[in-house]
């Protein structure tokens, strides 16, 4: 995950987060408890798919600030990180912002994929969850967790539950679990409360690790 930003609700929140926080707090005992804590702050979206999904490549394997050192150092590459422009870019001048040769070959795939148009970005807010992540993973470099976070952090689409997130797993374990180590089967069943909403149960999970809130 990557920089810290915060979203007043009155304004740029998803439609639906006030009525998610009523069904969750009324569903869950956590959420009850957990909810209030952090007052006005909810998701938020940088409103740029292709940016959503290299600031996800970049963060794979690596900790929040090396994520956030290395998309400084890549993103002073270029005036406007677009598809276009990572096309024109040296790969010896990605290499030396930080990334790995693998990443430089993801995110010069992502922006082929988007030059091209080989990704149907203006179709996708028609498509249900599964068709999009479908889309997605036949990317080079993204696999279902970057799909769904790009679901959550761009789309904000208000069901997505990321089994593969070390975070939720981590923060399941410490609100519902007292610490122990939970199954993804355990983490689904915890899930099944937040529905329609695991989106939004999925955030706060992730704020009681880290209060500061995260957008890719």
């Amino acid at each position: 995950m990557a920089a810290t930003e915060l979203l007043v609700i009155e304004t740029l929140a998803p439609t639906y987060w006030a009525d998610a926080c009523k069904h969750l707090m009324k569903k869950d005992r956590v959420m009850k408890r957990l909810i209030p804590q952090f007052g006005q702050h909810c998701l938020q979206s940088r409103g740029d798919a292709f940016v959503t999904l290299a600031r996800s490549v970049v963060g794979q394997q690596i900790s929040v600030k090396a994520a956030q050192t290395v998309w400084d150092r890549f993103a002073a590459l270029s005036e406007h990180i677009t598809p276009a422009q990572v096309l024109k870019l040296k790969i010896d001048d990605m290499r030396a912002a930080g990334l790995s040769a693998r990443k430089v070959e993801y995110i010069v795939d992502l922006a082929l994929h988007f030059d091209n148009g080989a990704v149907h970005v203006d179709a996708w807010t028609g498509m249900d969850d599964e068709a999009i992540i479908a889309e997605l993973v036949a990317i080079r470099g993204i696999g279902r967790w970057t799909a769904e976070m790009f679901l959550i952090f761009h789309l904000m689409r208000p069901n997505v539950l990321p089994l593969d997130d070390v975070g939720l797993i981590n923060g399941i374990s410490k609100c519902y679990f007292s610490g122990d180590v939970v199954s993804r089967s355990d983490a689904r069943e915890v899930a099944l409360a937040w529905a329609p909403y695991r989106t939004v149960a999925t955030w706060y999970i992730w704020r009681s690790l880290d209060p500061l809130p995260v957008t890719y």
